[in-house]
């Protein structure tokens, strides 16, 4: 297959408005998937569509619909309900595709477009790309006829049905009662459900967050900005403090003394908890490369493996299914636990822990105190050049020399930004200096071959390769010399 145009690794996303997250690319992006589901069969064919609570979702909607329905698909509209309650619902309502129109935890500005199978799984990266392709079509080709023209409803339950789904998930013979939960619903797509589900099983809820007006979501609120978070539980003295991010996949923690607790402690605690109980399937977790080492050396000590993955949580749900594992998760907050969910659900997470604390009676600053995280620092810098990055010669020797000196006890993640010209360097270790020095050592070979010109044609390899090999090294000095300071 030809390589990606529009889809990245989760989804479309971009800013609205502008290519590909357009009115146009909506509706072919409905009338391709609608022929792609509709070639096995002529049957009734039925798509779900929700969204969260931006402004361009208003936009893109109506587009994908018009896409459906064109193409003879039925479409139920569910309105802002989070992207969990997206997956569960298409393959509740037995649904061929689901649809959530979010570009998560980003400003408002931007929007997506996230696909899921009638599983409730997202779609496999062959499914996507052979809809990509069929988006090249001509508008008018393979039209219904106008009796087969797809039919589009609002329904008003959606809401309803995923809280009533989510609080199943929590121990039936266990209440929230006496527990004071400030909730931050980032002014997404969980505005309504997620104050709604922790009211009904007992607590004293204090939501903020809630006011979505199409341009507030995740600004200064949300699983990414927690400063509103730790003032609201300081100023409510709270017991717990959750954040979720605008399409509620993922979720972040505060503690009753304001400590943010993150995705790879939450995951400690689950695991924990249900090896305990004889829960956790194949004594196994599943995290990717970016998750703390600390985290790795506890599960360890507890007999538990941790099986590392690409960043991306279908990469994460990937290995999940793969082995048949339950517990996996990001240290965003992207945390999926398959026994209830096949997507990250920040909402789900919380009540897992909070059921942890009911239970043991004992405060969140105890419980979520799983391990000690290892220095962990990452850094986003800007690449300049059409050239890749990860490709320069100085970088790649940066990129080894800097994996040998952290050696056996540490780890180095480079890589490319989907969405930006970007390159994140994470690194790891337990000495706080060789994370710093190894993250010098890369990011001054990427300025080095930033101010480097790249070669006008491959017929001059030779003077480039040399020219960057000297980089490199005086990139190396640099570091050695701060070092012996």
């Amino acid at each position: 297959m030809s390589e990606r145009k529009i889809f990245g690794t989760d989804g479309i996303r971009g800013t609205a408005n502008s290519w590909p997250v357009t009115p146009e690319m909506g509706m072919r992006l409905g009338m391709a998937a609608a022929t792609y589901f509709r070639q096995a069969d002529q049957r009734r064919h039925l798509v779900v569509i929700g969204k969260d609570t931006r402004l361009s979702g208003y936009m893109l909607e109506p587009a994908l619909t018009a896409g459906f329905t064109a193409k003879g698909m039925d479409v139920v509209l569910f309105g802002p309900l989070p992207t969990p309650g997206v997956a569960m619902l298409t393959r509740s309502l037995r649904a061929d595709l689901g649809v959530m129109i979010s570009a998560s935890h980003n400003h408002y500005a931007d929007n997506g477009i996230k696909l899921f199978g009638p599983d409730g799984f997202k779609l496999s990266d062959d499914a996507e790309m052979a809809i990509e392709e069929l988006m090249g079509r001509p508008l008018d080709e393979g039209l219904a006829a106008s009796p087969d023209l797809g039919r589009a409803k609002r329904v008003d339950d959606a809401q309803s049905r995923y809280v009533e789904i989510v609080k199943a998930t929590f121990p039936r013979r266990l209440r929230l009662n006496g527990l004071r939960i400030v909730i931050d619903c980032a002014n997404g797509a969980a505005y309504k459900v997620a104050p709604k589900a922790l009211y009904e099983l007992g607590a004293e809820v204090l939501p903020i967050g809630t006011d979505p007006n199409g341009f507030n979501i995740n600004q200064e609120v949300g699983s990414t900005d927690t400063d509103a978070l730790v003032n609201a539980v300081h100023k409510y003295r709270a017991d717990i403090g959750i954040a979720l991010d605008g399409d509620a996949d993922r979720v972040v923690l505060c503690d009753e003394r304001g400590r943010i607790i993150d995705g790879d402690q939450l995951l400690g605690v689950i695991a924990q908890n249900w090896m305990d109980k004889g829960k956790l399937s194949q004594k196994a977790v599943v995290a990717t490369v970016m998750s703390n080492l600390g985290l790795e050396w506890k599960l360890k000590d507890m007999g538990v493996r941790l099986d590392r993955t690409k960043v991306g949580d279908r990469y994460v749900v990937g290995r999940m299914k793969e082995a048949g594992i339950n517990v996996g998760g990001e240290q965003s907050g992207h945390i999926i636990l398959s026994d209830f969910s096949t997507t990250g659900d920040g909402l789900l997470a919380a009540l897992q822990v909070l059921a942890v604390m009911v239970e043991q009676e004992r405060p969140l600053s105890e419980i979520a105190h799983v391990f000690d995280p290892t220095p962990q620092k990452l850094v986003n810098r800007p690449y300049k050049g059409s050239s890749d990055p990860l490709a320069r010669r100085q970088v790649k020797a940066a990129i080894a020399e800097a994996e040998r000196r952290l050696g056996a006890r540490g780890q180095l993640l480079v890589r490319k930004s989907g969405t930006e010209p970007k390159l994140r360097v994470m690194a790891q270790s337990d000495s706080e200096d060789q994370v710093d020095d190894a993250i010098a050592l890369v990011i001054e070979a990427l300025e080095a071959s930033d101010s480097a010109p790249e070669p006008k044609s491959a017929a001059r390899p030779r003077k480039t390769a040399a020219a960057s090999g000297k980089l490199v090294k005086a990139a190396g000095r640099k570091v050695a010399k701060r070092t012996k300071r």
